[in-house]
């Protein structure tokens, strides 16, 4: 029988062994401790030598069944799970990264990332390298001179930059270090950052994942060795993904496939819009051929994926005039709903980061991201038409 194909795993992969009862859903485990007659088997399960639960904050049957269908989407040998996408983040830099450490990384991660790097890595005498997103030269020039870890994201947050995970994975093997790749934006329908060649994964499940904005997480899929280091890091740590919100992300995996397809298409063609706006200076989406990554998402993505960003004449002003008026949108710090979801990036991605931070970053602050739902294209279209039209003169925007 031939391997299943990704829509078909969203819906069936890593769910089986987690059944009860003849129910055909993964049942939500709220049990804190699980309990064992035999003392021999309980120390067996304890240490890892035999499967089973022995405490909530460690392991759960319905959070293990969201990460065996996380690990299959990605084609990982191993997987583990998080609290929220920041815990998947800031645990895995925590695991690989020691007092004198080097890390190479972008200037355009999100704004949490970016504030790792920034503010708490240099506090623990961690050297962090933040490079030209896109300046592929200059990344494996740092990435030369030696370092432990390689962090990217691909399409980045809220510039949705490129960069080519298959060379930069190919720097970062030469010197010994650990390649990490944040799919979130991508997710595992448009881009397999291990099939080119990332030693890890990271999603904040939250996002495209879960897809209906009611649960949080993250999670990380690689080999088995490197997963199960984060996983100890985790559960001494205690950033455990809660059984309710696994339950939730399981049930919104299951359309991922649906979701995201329209997601691209709805994302393409209301880019292909904005850019016909009198209005809008700049529109910065991976599937249009004048982005500066657009070859290489061509290469390794099969998918551009539901998130896009423009800037707007007139700024913040602008700003605040035009994103009350949509009528088919969510005005809030979120993405890859099957909502449309809007926000200015120096309240929703970089609210972190200072004007001169976010500037440096390359981020304007009448800068929208703009996160695809699933509606109806003409009605997204016509709203953000009907949105423009109702600018007042004074912002100068032609109508």
């Amino acid at each position: 029988m031939k391997e299943p194909r990704i829509s078909t795993k969203a819906i069936w992969a890593g769910e089986q062994d987690y059944l009860a009862f003849g129910a055909t859903q993964v049942p939500v485990v709220h049990s804190v401790s699980y309990g064992y007659d035999d003392m021999d088997e309980w120390y067996d399960v304890a240490i890892g030598k035999k499967e089973g639960h022995i405490y909530g904050r460690n392991t759960n049957p319905t959070v293990q069944a969201f990460e065996n269908k996380i690990r299959i989407l990605e084609g990982a040998e191993a997987a583990t799970s998080f609290s929220t996408g920041m815990a998947a983040i800031s645990n895995t830099l925590g695991t690989f990264l020691f007092p004198g450490d080097r890390v190479v990384s972008i200037k355009d991660t999100y704004g949490g990332t970016n504030k790792i790097f920034t503010e708490f890595l240099p506090k623990q005498n961690i050297e962090v390298v933040l490079c030209e997103t896109g300046n592929h030269e200059a990344i494996e020039a740092e990435i030369a001179k030696g370092c432990q870890v390689v962090y990217l994201e691909t399409p980045t947050n809220p510039t949705v930059k490129i960069t080519d995970i298959k060379r930069m994975a190919k720097a970062g093997k030469q010197v010994g270090a650990i390649v990490i790749v944040d799919n979130t934006f991508a997710t595992p329908v448009n881009q397999n950052p291990l099939e080119l060649g990332a030693d890890l994964v990271i999603h904040s499940a939250t996002k495209f994942l879960g897809g209906h904005a009611d649960a949080l997480g993250g999670s990380l899929c690689g080999p088995k060795e490197l997963v199960e280091k984060v996983y100890h890091y985790r559960e001494i740590n205690g950033a455990t993904l809660d059984p309710m919100a696994a339950y939730l992300l399981l049930r919104g995996m299951k359309t991922l496939k649906l979701r995201i397809d329209k997601q691209n298409e709805n994302a393409m063609k209301v880019a292909r819009y904005l850019k016909t706006v009198d209005g809008v200076e700049s529109v910065y989406y991976p599937g249009l051929e004048e982005h500066q990554g657009h070859e290489i998402a061509k290469e390794q993505m099969s998918g551009f994926g539901g998130m896009l960003s423009f800037s707007v004449k007139g700024g913040v002003d602008t700003v605040r005039h035009l994103l009350p008026k949509l009528k088919y949108a969510n005005r809030a710090a979120n993405l890859g709903a099957v909502e449309t979801i809007v926000g200015p990036t120096r309240t929703t991605s970089h609210v972190e980061c200072t004007p001169e931070e976010r500037a440096a970053m390359g981020i304007p602050e009448g800068l929208i991201r703009y996160s695809a739902g699933i509606e109806d294209i003409e009605d997204l279209i016509g709203d953000l038409e009907q949105a423009f039209q109702s600018l007042p003169e004074h912002l100068f925007i032609q109508r």
